[in-house]
This record gives structure tokens, sequence and C-alpha cells, in this order.
């Protein structure tokens, strides 16, 4: 018998009672924080890792600059939880060196009381999937869904005695640092494969061998294939995405969020309608990181930040994709203070078309190693989308009990 079954057994055998949040937390405090102190970290859950709820930074607000508004002031063990679209569903547990800091009145404070529940218990309840589910449940509003609050706060959750609650956590952080260790390994993995891919997308894509000594040198066996220089443009037909109000898009897909919505650096969420379908290239247009190449299949949704590619005959378009990741298209892009790649320029780009044989047999090596590197239903991003559903598994397991029926005399 394992110690979490025998505390069970002793100390709630029949059950444990459901007690709201709102039951086991602690009330917290609205202010107007400009009137306080000059300045404060501000809690920004877009740094909010959504799977993990882990923080990998902290934004400082200066209070000339801050927005005039109330906000929420947060200590050590607080978990915060996102109510309102874009941030709906982030969530987090405030670290000792942003103890006093703020966060804004669009996060939900759970502070818990620490006679009732364990502060890491409330951290892992809010990540289960029977949360997940009352939240979508009891959203309001179609153009800007949220949850209030009081309606957070009306969640039911088992509240066993305390060491059950602290064998619970003990298991579940083991759980959640062995993982973290293993995707730490597999990330160096990946990135390994990350690097072959990329090598040999860049021997197979360079058809001049003047143009590239080391594998000229390293690679001298290299068939000689006959190709033809044409501009992009000759080949393929460019055309920006249709803008899209950020409140239409939602981070998380579902049945009614269903379209993959692409902006300027891949996928930005998810949107109720979409308005391309087939098989497209996205080339990012805007921003630090323009030139980035994606794929996209199916139905999605392109906004203006992005570039549709079409190849035209006699061009595969899995070939044109690897190619246009070959060519490394940022270099091209506009030195300003938002740097930017213009259709027309890209459309002028010649690059050398092998015969369509020859592509096909190029695309069928890359896609290999792509599927690999990026893929999530196979290879080493599958492993680590494994790792998190075993963890989830677990997490829901230990966190359902029966209900306790408490009859008033």
């Amino acid at each position: 018998m394992s110690t979490l079954q025998r505390l069970i057994a002793e100390l709630c055998p029949d059950g444990v009672e459901y007690k709201t949040l709102g039951e086991v937390c602690l009330p917290t405090m609205t202010i107007n924080w400009k009137q306080t102190r000059e300045h404060f970290f501000y809690i920004d859950l877009s740094s909010v890792d959504i799977g993990t709820g882990m923080i990998s930074e902290m934004q400082v607000i200066d209070s000339t600059t801050a927005p005039d508004r109330a906000q929420k002031i947060v200590i050590t063990d607080d978990v915060i939880f996102g109510t309102t679209r874009p941030m709906l569903r982030r969530f987090c547990s405030i670290p000792p060196e942003y103890n006093d800091q703020i966060c804004s009145t669009g996060f939900c404070v759970l502070r818990a009381n620490q006679v009732f529940v364990l502060p890491r218990y409330v951290f892992h309840t809010i990540s289960s999937a029977d949360f997940f589910v009352y939240v979508e449940a009891n959203q309001r509003g179609s153009a800007y869904p949220a949850i209030s609050d009081r309606v957070v706060r009306d969640y039911h959750l088992p509240i066993p005695p305390l060491p059950v609650q602290q064998e619970i956590v003990r298991i579940l952080d083991k759980f959640t640092a062995l993982e973290a260790e293993l995707e730490s390994k597999l990330e160096v993995e990946l990135e390994a494969r990350k690097k072959q891919y990329e090598f040999y997308r860049d021997y197979l894509l360079t058809f001049d061998a003047e143009d590239n000594e080391l594998f000229r040198e390293k690679h001298n066996s290299k068939p000689q294939i006959s190709y033809h220089w044409m501009n992009l443009g000759d080949v393929s037909k460019m055309a920006a995405g249709t803008s899209i109000n950020r409140q239409s898009i939602s981070e998380i897909q579902d049945d009614e969020y269903l379209y993959p919505c692409f902006g300027g650096n891949g996928i930005r969420g998810y949107t109720r309608e979409f308005n391309r379908e087939g098989d497209s290239i996205l080339i990012g247009r805007q921003g630090a990181l323009c030139g980035n190449v994606k794929r996209a299949t199916g139905r999605f949704y392109a906004t203006e930040h992005a570039v549709v590619v079409d190849t035209k005959e006699h061009v595969d378009w899995k070939w044109l994709f690897h190619m246009l990741e070959h060519m490394n298209l940022n270099q091209h892009a506009t030195k300003s203070a938002q740097p930017g790649l213009a259709v027309s320029n890209i459309e002028k780009l010649t690059i050398p078309i092998p015969p369509l044989e020859e592509q096909e047999r190029i695309v069928a090596i890359l896609d290999r190693f792509d599927a690999l590197v990026n893929d999530l239903t196979s290879g080493l991003p599958a492993e680590i989308a494994a790792r998190r559903k075993q963890y989830e598994y677990y997490r829901d397991k230990l966190l359902t009990f029966r209900e306790l029926k408490v009859f008033s005399p």
C-alpha cells in the first residue's frame, strides 16, 4: 500500500467534503496602485506557459507610463488565473521574488486559506481537466469570452485532510520536476535533430557547387542536376491575408474555435472562421522574425501579417516550402523599427528550379527530417506531448475523490 493510499484509508475512507474555491480561499485586495508607490512588478500572463503554469518573465511597470486603473496585489504562493481572453485559462503560482506585486483585475487571485487547503493543491486543481471543463461551460460573451471571479470561486473541489493534500502535492510536484528534466533532455535532442535537418536541407537545395565550398569538399559525389533560374513571382502566387480582431482569436482549439490562425510568426491561435483552404505556404511579413516560413493544410485563417504562397504548375509546394526556408528571407527585411517584407520584393527573388522528379525526391528526404522535428503526431515532440499527457492523467486521478455526504440534523 502506498503512502497516499494509507493516508486515505486512515483519514478519509468514506470520502471527503467538497467546498467551493471561495470557501477555502481568502479575499484579496484591489487598489489603484499608483497611489501607493512608484514602481511595481506587473505580472503579464502572456509570459506564462499555458501547459505548465511556469513564469518565463515579468514586466516592470513605471508609474508614469502604466495605465491608471485598479489592480490586485499578489503575494507569494497566490495562484492567479486569467479570466478574460486572450489570457483566459492561463495561470501561475506567484514565486517569492514577486511577493507584494500586482496583477490586472482580469485575473482571479486565489489565496489559499491554509487552515483548509494548501497553495500547491489549489495550483494543481486549477490545472485539472475538470476545472477547465467548468470554465468552458461557464464563460460568457461571444466577442470577448470571459468568466467572472465569482463564478471561478463557485467551483467545487474535493478538500481531503491536509496530510493527504501534502502527499498529493509531493507526488505531483515530483512528477512535474521529472517531466521538466526529461523535456529538457528531449529539447537538447530536438535541437540536434533540427541542425541535422538544416544541414541536409542546405546541401540538397544548393545546386551550384560554387555557392558552397563546404558541401563541394565533403560531398563531391553529389549528382549534377539540370535546373533553371526563375523569379518566385513566376512560379507562385503570393497575397497577404486579412486582418482580424484580436478578441476573435482563441489560444485554445475547441469545437467553436476550430481553425488555425496564422500571423507573422506562425500560429497565433484559433478562429471560428477560415479565409483559406488547401495546401499553402505562409511567410511572416512583419516584425523582427519576419521571413519565417510555415506550412498550412486544410482550412485556416491567414492574417494581414502573413503572406500566403500558392505554387503554380511544375513546382511541388512542399519543395518550395523547404527552398524558402533555405533562402533565409529575413535578410531581405526592411531595416526599420518595424522590419517588414514587401510581397513585390519577394516575388523578384530568383530560385533554381530542378525537374519535378528531383523536387519530389528532395521532399521525400527532407519531410522525414521535418516530421521528426516538428510533427506533433510523430517524433520527439510527440514524446514530449506524451509525457505531459501522462502527468495530466495522474493529476486528474489523484484529484478525484468520492464526495462525503454531510447531513444536517
